[in-house]
């Protein structure tokens, strides 16, 4: 396997035409079935496992529903003409915080597949001019459509699937 890429080294480009966004959004609206996929035959000792300190396969998905609010806010800032997105959190205090390790699975599922679904009908609603749309993002400096944000999404949602498939890897499962 190669290298991991830690996320915040990631770059974006931000280049795709608007007649992507349909297969965009779909990744997006995947993503829940992807993960449960991933993580439901797992024993809850293997889901709580860290790899040193960086999260288990728990607390990534955990993370993944620690962000639904923020993705959601941005797409409403796209839509509403803002000017400037909402800022990240850098340091992930809410996932570090949330005992997602705790939580029972199936409730984890659940919740991230229902705040995933009010981003997607968010976006299902998206008119053209609303998907060519942009507003400058905070840390990367650059206009972010709301196109752009929906592959930034979905490629932050394959970073920690792909994540959550090493972790298994090491755990032998």
């Amino acid at each position: 396997m190669s290298p991991r890429v830690r996320w915040f080294d990631r770059r974006f480009e931000f280049a795709l035409p608007v007649t992507r966004f349909p297969a965009l959004v779909e990744r997006l609206r995947g993503t829940p079935a992807r993960v449960e996929e991933r993580v439901r035959d797992l024993p809850p000792a293997v889901l709580a496992r860290r790899d040193g300190t960086a999260w288990s396969i728990q607390e990534n998905l955990g993370h993944l529903l620690d962000l639904e609010p923020l993705w959601l806010r941005r797409a409403q800032q796209l839509d509403a003409g803002e000017a400037a997105l909402a800022p990240a959190d850098l340091t992930n205090r809410r996932t570090e915080e949330a005992g997602h390790n705790a939580r029972p699975l199936a409730a984890l599922l659940s919740a991230f597949r229902a705040e995933r679904a009010r981003l997607v009908t968010l976006l299902d609603a998206a008119d053209d001019t609303a998907v060519a749309r942009a507003a400058r993002h905070p840390r990367l400096g650059t206009p972010m459509r709301l196109i752009d944000l929906v592959e930034f999404v979905a490629e932050h949602d394959d970073h920690h699937l792909a994540r959550i498939t090493e972790l298994r890897r090491l755990a032998g499962v």
